[in-house]
């Protein structure tokens, strides 16, 4: 099909004077909106404003310009007699090639001080019905809709004398319904956050992500991997971090950083999480965030080579200069000293993010998702905390004030320690963990000799209730002051009694923490 006449439309203005001196160099006839024959012109070429074709002026602030029969019909005609008697009675021009994308309302959403009404006024209407008319006429139109393929469409249209070939056609219409669907889609899980009698989970899921970014590979070089954005989340994210130094981010970099900031986002105090394969191995709460990178590291520093850095609080020069020496992949914090850049900045390999904005308040409600073969496991994401618990004590004991806050900050951590899970920890410093067993008293005997004699005094979190009361003895023996689980085992009133016989107070908190 020979290309007569052009109509280009677009936000994304990448290349388009190049494509529109290519298209006039070929002779073909442009038309225009707005902003892009505003770039036209002032390249020097010729270009008609769809005004001129309608006849009609663009109105309500330019939310009505495209949408007429003098440029749809030239779009949706086909090459038949019926259709170009009716084009020529109404006196409209065949459209051959429609260039189009939409306003950029990912963009628009991702801004942290966006409102529904902005959101709403970067609903583009009419760009997708141009760009699904001459989709659906592919085997006369050619669309295009990404500036990616410009070259593509000029260099064929080169090799052909003006022409697009029918194959070229059909794969540029697949991609431009691909694109208004995305689009569509982004809109729909956009607005519904703002809907109360949201259906939570929808007899058809619809997700929409965009890609930001081809990773070097996956969890292991044989396999191929990307990063993907989800607009729709608007608290701080990974996706958002700026990164200040270091080579790119990998697969495990990216998993791990997000273990380390969904554990880290518990806690409001100055915090420090160090994270190796998306469990914490140091975990630690100070007056000063140093002091807790100290306490972090001091909680395990074996484990700690080689992981992920996430604090709560801008990185100083003095925490920079511990964190210095050692081999660290990431680390993560809302911001940077100058001088403890200059410091970090001289590891190379040290990937630096920037993200503002990290607290519990900032978390929202939202699903996750685990894909198997097949299928797709979605649930709520787990926000459960202390304050949603009906925390109860079950033994006898006295429980003093901090040896309750010690419980507290053991209880938020396990929660994100891979099942069956166990954590040990004293004076708001982690001391030792147990992931991931297939039993929990292996998972417990691991936890307890981390610790080593730092056991005695210090409290003993679990994920879920004790099966057996084999737990609750391993933690006399090692001295544990007291323990936090959920409760719930057939078997409770033998922990209990274990437990109570040492005089060492067991919280319930009727709330599991299972993470698989």
């Amino acid at each position: 099909m020979k290309i007569k006449r052009a109509l280009i439309s677009v936000s994304d203005k990448r290349g388009l004077e190049e494509l529109a001196r290519g298209l006039n160099e070929l002779g073909v006839e442009l038309i225009s909106t707005g902003g892009t024959a505003e770039r036209i012109r002032k390249a020097g070429l010729p270009v008609k404003e769809v005004s001129e074709i309608t006849q009609f002026p663009e109105m309500l602030g330019g939310r009505v310009k495209s949408l007429h029969p003098n440029i749809f019909g030239g779009i949706l005609a086909e090459r038949k007699e019926e259709h170009l008697n009716d084009l020529e009675k109404h006196n409209i021009g065949l459209i051959d090639l429609v260039i189009c994308n939409l306003y950029p309302f990912a963009q628009v959403i991702a801004g942290s001080d966006v409102t529904e009404d902005i959101a709403i006024e970067n609903i583009d209407i009419g760009g997708p019905s141009m760009i699904r008319a001459a989709a659906k006429n592919y085997k006369y139109v050619t669309v295009v809709v990404e500036p990616e393929d410009y070259r593509l469409l000029l260099e064929e249209l080169q090799e052909k004398e003006g022409s697009v070939s029918y194959d070229t056609r059909r794969y540029l219409a697949v991609k431009a319904f691909k694109h208004t669907a995305d689009y569509d889609a982004l809109i729909y899980r956009y607005l519904s956050n703002y809907s109360a009698d949201e259906e939570k989970f929808p007899e058809i899921l619809e997700l929409s992500f965009k890609k930001k970014m081809d990773l070097r590979y996956g969890e292991n070089p044989h396999q191929k991997a990307a990063l993907y954005q989800d607009f729709r989340v608007l608290e701080p994210s990974l996706v958002q971090a700026e990164q200040l130094n270091g080579k790119e981010l990998s697969y495990n970099n990216i998993n791990d950083t997000n273990a380390a900031m969904e554990l880290l986002n518990e806690f409001t105090e100055p915090t420090v999480v160090a994270v190796k394969h998306t469990n914490p191995c140091g975990v630690a709460s100070a007056k000063d965030i140093a002091t807790a990178y100290n306490l972090a590291y001091e909680s395990d520093p074996v484990s700690i080579f080689g992981g992920i850095i996430a604090a709560n609080r801008s990185v100083t020069k003095e925490m920079a200069t511990e964190l210095s020496k050692i081999f660290l992949e990431v680390v993560i914090a809302p911001d940077f000293a100058l001088e403890a850049l200059e410091i970090l900045q001289k590891k190379s390999n040290l990937r630096l993010l920037k993200l503002p904005g990290l607290s519990p308040s900032a978390r929202k409600p939202a699903l996750t998702m685990q894909k198997i073969v097949g299928g797709l496991l979605v649930q709520e994401r787990d926000l459960g905390s202390l304050e949603q618990a009906e925390t109860k004590q079950v033994t006898e004991g006295e429980l003093e004030a901090a040896t309750r806050a010690d419980l507290e900050f053991a209880w938020k951590i396990v929660k994100h320690v891979k099942s069956n899970a166990i954590v040990v920890a004293k004076n708001k410093q982690v001391l030792g963990v147990g992931a991931g067993q297939m039993n929990r008293i292996d998972s417990t005997v691991k936890a307890l000799t981390e610790a080593g004699d730092k056991a005695k005094g210090a409290v003993l979190a679990s994920d879920a209730f004790f099966p057996f009361d084999d737990v609750a003895k391993a933690a006399v023996k090692a001295g544990i002051k007291a323990v936090i689980q959920p409760g719930g085992s057939i078997r409770d009133a033998d922990s209990i009694a274990v437990l109570n016989e040492a005089k060492i107070p067991m919280l319930f908190t009727g709330m599991r923490h299972f993470k698989h």
